[in-house]
């Protein structure tokens, strides 16, 4: 079933993408790869507003309407145009380098995640209990009043809603998060890598840049989050937008894009909102005049995320709104982090295999180098700056100051969520370190050092000060969560997770979803229950198992940290010595009976 849902993840992305570039008549890429993995950037962001347009006229989200309507593209415009185009060109051998890099990330992702047999930290839980309500239910809202589910709903759902329609032809939550999470990343920089393409006028550049970006450990562990699939979308959006200066008709594609780009996460859509705005703004003052097409983009892109946020406010309120988005406590300019912190030069400088699963920190010696020649470069020959193919640069300058800004901002009086960027001022960083070699290039030259020797030895440089800290990170052994009592409870719910049986539990909604054991967590019955504590007589126990067919009741260390440890243990122990149930697995951290 896996395997199923790795090939309809490509047929949904690319089906759509085509459509949406056909549709619009727009002129794609001659280079064969770009324009079929560009295709797939694009389907991402319409899946998002697919789905969330899908649900908005309550048609249940089934896989199966996807897979259809994303082939309904190709195929009327294959049957009208049955002509099959490729043309391989010198910037094809660059695409060919830039999907080693994707095979390289896509490796250390994967095995990372794969390193352990259980979701890490707590994030990826919660997501896992969303994902298998989207999943059964086929719905991104909320069943009921009150909020069941950390990420989405009023939450924007784009991550949870592409991985609760692929979790519909995978059995494994985990494979499903674990899989996928590790491919969009890995994707992203090839994204990155055409984004920069276009954007620097390059391939060697955006090459370099792709390469930088692929080692610096700050940008995107394999956490499982909405954060990673947010940043790899600003890649298509900005993408989509350099292309108008090829076919106004783009903007049609960029609009797509952001409005993708604004259904992701809070923090980070609004982020994008800020490049996209600093973009926009920048390039309007180089160019003497308002952009008209890219202004289009933005604006009808807001316009399509209104699909959700619209019906959202309508529902929650404001108030609401920002409460369940987690904004409710807090000033929305002044927005912390759970890691905020004030960092030192060599945090930066000094990437190292220590790090913060989620975010993690540095850059490494050799990149920072290059950032540090471009500067000296841009002091040299600053009146560069002014030809039209500079531009990047300028824009790149803005970005680089906007998230070092924001990176720092802790205890600054505008911010929002500090620690979160350090991906973000990946993404200008690795920009200006390939501008930098470009300069090392040029002066290597009056000294005769050929440009091969010179790019061999840096990038090597870079992958053993940054690619081989971001590697080590991203391969260790990751906790799997605060919220566990100890690694033997652990084992007991990973016990479950091949086994056919339902499984009650008063607590841990996530961690049995992540077992592939989703309960109701809001149906009556259960909640009801639930709300009775777990200080009830054995014979309500059992009447309540029999009734709503459950196979198994574990207890353990999470209950005990919410009822107490002496209610529980005195609980687990009336159930061993009572004859009304039978123990089919104990571990020290959980129990699980039946019903005898």
């Amino acid at each position: 079933m896996g395997f199923i849902s790795i090939v309809l993840f490509f047929i949904y992305t690319w089906g759509l993408g085509f459509t949406v570039t056909h549709v619009g008549k727009i002129k794609e890429s001659e280079d064969v790869f770009e324009r079929h993995i560009m295709r797939i950037g694009i389907g991402l962001c319409a899946f998002i507003l697919l789905g969330v347009l899908l649900n908005l006229v309550h048609v249940p989200l089934y896989w199966w309407i996807f897979f259809i309507l994303s082939l309904v593209g190709p195929v009327y415009f294959t049957i009208k145009s049955p002509k099959v185009h490729f043309s391989f060109k010198k910037s094809t051998f660059y695409s060919v380098l830039a999907l080693l890099i994707f095979i390289f990330s896509l490796f250390m992702y994967a095995s990372g995640s794969y390193a352990y047999p259980y979701l890490e930290d707590d994030d990826p839980w919660s997501h896992a209990l969303g994902v298998s309500y989207i999943s059964q239910e086929k719905t991104i809202r909320e069943p009921t009043e009150g909020q069941y589910f950390q990420y989405f709903d009023p939450y924007p759902p784009g991550y949870d809603l592409l991985m609760g329609v692929l979790h519909q032809t995978s059995d494994d939550i985990m494979f499903t998060l674990k899989f996928f999470n590790s491919l969009l990343l890995a994707l992203g920089t090839l994204f990155f890598y055409y984004f920069a393409r276009v954007f620097t006028k390059s391939s060697k550049k955006a090459l370099i840049a792709a390469f930088c970006l692929a080692m610096v450990p700050a940008f995107l562990s394999h956490f499982i989050w909405a954060l990673g699939m947010s940043v790899i979308l600003y890649f298509v959006a900005f993408y989509a937008t350099e292309k108008i200066g090829d076919d106004t008709r783009w903007w049609m594609v960029g609009a797509v894009a952001v409005g993708g780009n604004l259904l992701m996460t809070p923090t980070h859509s609004t982020y994008f909102g800020i490049f996209f705005v600093l973009y926009f703004a920048t390039k309007c003052i180089l160019e003497r005049k308002v952009l008209i097409k890219e202004a289009t983009a933005g604006i009808v892109g807001l316009m399509l995320s209104l699909l959700w946020w619209v019906p959202t406010l309508a529902i929650w309120g404001l108030s609401g709104t920002l409460q369940n988005v987690g904004l409710g406590s807090q000033n929305i300019f002044k927005v912390a982090g759970t890691g905020d912190t004030s960092y030192t030069l060599s945090q930066f400088i000094f990437a190292k295999s220590q790090n913060m699963i989620n975010s993690p920190i540095g850059l490494g010696v050799v990149v920072s180098l290059l950032v540090l020649v471009f500067f000296i470069s841009l002091f040299l020959t600053y009146k560069n700056l002014k030809e039209k193919n500079s531009q990047w640069i300028i824009v790149t300058l803005v970005w680089f100051v906007m998230t070092l800004y924001a990176v720092n901002a802790a205890n600054m009086p505008i911010k929002i969520s500090p620690f979160r960027t350090w991906m973000l001022l990946a993404i200008p960083v690795c920009l200006l370190a390939a501008q930098g070699l470009w300069f090392l290039i040029s002066v290597g030259k009056k000294f005769k050092i050929p440009a091969i020797l010179l790019i061999v030895v840096v990038l090597i440089g870079v992958f053993f000060t940054s690619g081989v800290h971001k590697y080590n990170l991203n391969t260790a052994q990751w906790p799997p969560g605060a919220f566990w009592g100890n690694m033997e409870e652990i084992d007991a719910y990973l016990w479950l997770q091949d086994r056919d049986e339902n499984v009650f539990a008063f607590l841990a909604d996530g961690a049995l979803a992540g077992v592939n054991k989703y309960l109701c967590v809001y149906c009556d019955e259960i909640v009801s229950f639930r709300e009775k504590g777990i200080d009830q007589p054995l014979e309500d126990y059992k009447e309540f198992l029999v009734d709503n067919n459950f196979d198994f009741l574990i207890l353990g260390a999470l209950d005990a940290r919410h009822y107490g440890e002496n209610i529980t243990l005195a609980k687990m122990q009336e159930i061993v010595s009572s004859d009304l149930f039978s123990t089919v697995h104990q571990t020290g951290g959980a129990l699980i009976v039946k019903v005898a």
